[in-house]
């Protein structure tokens, strides 16, 4: 059957037909005995590719990047036949992680590479992986074939009234067996991109024109692999056995890796990495454009770009990281649409369109900010103080030409508190929320401004040398009660700050547990590339390491973050969580006698706080769409299931604009067109109290009313005193 169309236009949030994964470059090279599958007898061989071979270049480069795993990092593991296996597998799911590619067949193939990996991969024989990244480029080559044979014979023959549906995640499943089975699996990834275009009011040709484009610019790139992609691609599934954040970077990436350190380019201040085909967000940069757009969100995945002189999309799924990077990149004030997977989406047929305006990343925007909140109890007024610190920061080439007034984290803060404390506030809130870390000095320094003096983070190498950063400085920048609020996205630096704070019992922590990232990575030169490699982890004052568990809050608040694609514990072959020998410091305040009642208030507010309960509804929605395992290819049945989830993300969005006194939207592209309208200018939006933010503040005046104690940090040590 064919849709009719729908009353609904789709403009802010369509879907399109994603492939899959694709791996991060894939070549072919048909040597050492593994036998490439028979292609269909209708593909096309004239535009075949050659095979990409390893350079001397790469095989040096092999042997010290294996040299420096085994007796620098962190993680102590040989390179052994147990290794090898376990490279084995991380490779095909490097190449093929949604296994579309390959079949059974080819697995047994490459078994008898499994166990010679390792010793391979010590001497710089690189031969055994090419050969196998080579056959997965045919494979490729060969579905993309498939799918443009499929689609010049027209959409028209699918049938959509038969009862079939698609598994969206493969990461786990078996390979199919064989290449009819694949073909089946195919078909049915055709439709589904097929139907996704047809809800989205797509007209057949337009279906067949996008789809045609899409596996076309695949097509071609797979053909134009390089001996660079297969050397990486194998490079990084070797490296990734100590750790997802060890990894090998060509020349190529090597040069936007030191550029995008020294924050010198103008883009949209965003954060990449390779993920399978696609090219994934890892983090905003905190003022950057897109940061300040506000729709682009931490593992969106880019689906196509768009320059604003430009009227076609560039689809950029199996590109290269660097390839996507630079076509993001451009001038100043000039625009660039990205079309994304939102990190929220039920498949990955569905995208969102998301224009942001290029500039430059200004330290001043992000710089540390104060307001106060105020709040009325029971007939009494609390003034909360509030400073969000959105990165850890510092003007390291001011600090260099010896100005005495560079700008850094610790320095904003102390005079922020300063105005704060002349403001009359009665507690403080330092809100870390969405704050990915920075300078380490900073962190150490920020802790010093709310202790006398001690230490605020051990640093343990892979020698088990224990080196331990303290805040020297006696003077306490302010000695009232805190709170210090963190979210998913807090991690490194923001890590240590928060828990050095709730090991002293300075202050309480509140949000959700944080991301985990509590190592140390440095870059090595090599003779081709360089090598990131972690060589230490950090611990807190009181023993615990903040890697893997991160930073668990004293009291929890719910997070529409899905905790198993984000976060340190989401991450293969990351680095547990361990302990060693506290350090001695003072523990200002216990907070045992109090947290249970604190938890009570929240919980109580929570139960009654109509935008707390509708954050646990959008909670749940979102849970549900990320627990479907399956979407429908029956057209009645998949239109059904989308306007469910349209009319529910209506629902939502006019709920809270009902909370907020504004008028709500009667159609989803109403809600669709004033979001747009508001992203396109982020300067022009009003600045609205964040409630979780109020919650913090409501916090803050509990513990006040509970323990007067809390007043002054010299009341603490006063009671320390006294319990020792």
């Amino acid at each position: 059957m064919k849709i009719t169309e729908r009353s609904k236009a789709r403009r802010g949030y369509t879907r399109s037909g994603g492939l899959g994964k694709l791996g991060r470059g894939v070549a072919i090279a048909l040597m050492t005995g593994i036998a490439p599958l028979a292609l269909h007898a209708s593909i096309d061989r004239e535009a075949s590719y050659e095979p990409v071979s390893p350079t001397v270049d790469q095989a040096r480069a092999n042997i010290l990047i294996a040299r420096q795993l085994q007796f620098t990092h962190f993680r102590d593991l040989s390179i052994d036949d147990s290794l090898s296996s376990e490279v084995f597998d991380a490779y095909l799911d490097y190449l093929d992680g949604q296994r579309v590619y390959l079949t059974q067949q080819d697995l047994e193939r490459f078994e008898p590479l499994r166990f010679g990996l390792g010793a391979a991969l010590k001497t710089g024989r690189l031969q055994p992986g090419f050969d196998i990244y080579n056959t997965v480029q045919q494979r490729v080559i060969e579905r993309l074939e498939f799918a443009l044979e499929l689609v010049n014979q027209g959409i028209d023959q699918l049938d959509f009234d038969r009862d079939e549906s698609l598994l969206l995640d493969r990461s786990e499943a078996n390979w199919v067996a064989n290449q009819q089975e694949l073909d089946e699996l195919w078909r049915k990834r055709i439709k589904n991109a097929v139907l996704a275009q047809r809800l989205s009011d797509k007209s057949d040709e337009d279906i067949e024109k996008s789809l045609k484009r899409r596996y076309e610019s695949q097509l071609n790139r797979s053909r134009q692999a390089r001996s660079e992609d297969a050397f990486q691609a194998y490079m990084n599934a070797f490296a990734g056995m100590w750790d997802p954040h060890t990894s090998y970077f060509s020349p190529r990436t090597s040069e936007n890796f030191n550029i995008n350190m020294s924050l010198s380019l103008e883009g949209i201040g965003a954060v990449l990495q390779g993920d399978n085909e696609y090219t994934k967000v890892v983090r905003l940069v905190p003022g950057g454009p897109a940061s300040k757009q506000g729709q682009l969100q931490p593992a969106d995945r880019i689906v196509s770009v768009t320059q604003e002189d430009e009227d076609t999309p560039v689809n950029v799924i199996g590109w290269r990281l660097d390839e996507v990077v630079d076509l993001i990149r451009g001038p100043r004030n000039s625009v660039v649409t990205l079309e994304v997977i939102p990190a929220s989406a039920s498949d990955d047929s569905m995208t969102r369109t998301i224009a942001i305006k290029r500039d430059q990343v200004k330290l001043e925007e992000q710089s540390a900010s104060s307001e106060v909140i105020q709040l009325q109890r029971d007939g009494s007024n609390y003034r909360i103080g509030v400073i969000t610190i959105p990165t850890f920061y510092a003007d390291f080439r001011a600090m260099q030409k010896g100005d005495p007034n560079y700008k850094s984290t610790t320095r904003d803060v102390r005079q922020l508190i300063d105005e704060l404390e002349d403001d009359g506030i009665d507690g403080l809130v330092v809100d870390l929320r969405n704050n990915g870390g920075g300078a380490l000095h900073e962190a150490n320094d920020l802790v010093g401004l709310f202790i006398d003096e001690g230490p605020t983070v051990q640093i343990r190498n892979a020698n088990n040398d224990v080196q331990v950063l303290t805040d020297q400085d006696p003077t306490v920048s302010y000695d009232g009660p805190m709170v210090v609020m963190v979210n998913r996205m807090s991690a490194s630096a923001s890590e240590i700050f928060a828990g050095a704070i709730q090991d002293y019992g300075r202050g309480l922590v509140v949000g959700s547990q944080t991301f985990g990232k509590g190592t140390v990575q440095a870059v090595r030169p090599l003779n081709h590339g360089q090598l990131k490699i972690t060589q230490s982890k950090f611990y807190r004052v009181s023993g615990g390491s903040t890697q893997h568990k991160g930073v668990v809050p004293d009291i929890e608040i719910p997070s529409r973050v899905d905790f198993s694609r984000i976060g340190e514990d989401a991450l293969d072959h990351a680095l547990p969580w361990d302990q060693i020998e506290a350090v001695p410091h003072t523990r200002y305040f216990d907070f045992s006698g109090i947290i249970d009642q604190l938890r009570k208030n929240h919980d109580e507010r929570f139960a009654t706080d109509p935008e707390f309960q509708l954050l646990q509804q959008e909670i749940d929605f979102l849970t549900e769409q990320r627990a479907q395992d399956y979407v429908s290819l029956n057209a009645d049945v998949r239109a059904v299931e989308l306007q469910q989830i349209e009319d529910t993300r209506l629902r939502i969005a006019n709920a809270r604009r009902e909370i907020q006194g504004e008028s709500t939207f009667e159609t989803l592209e109403e809600l669709e067109d004033w979001q747009t309208a508001q992203a396109a200018d982020p300067d022009g939006q009003e600045d609205e109290l964040d409630f979780i933010l109020r919650e913090g503040g409501h916090i803050m005046a509990d513990m006040l009313e509970l323990d007067r104690r809390l007043a002054s940090i010299g009341a603490m040590e006063t009671i320390a005193a006294q319990a020792n």
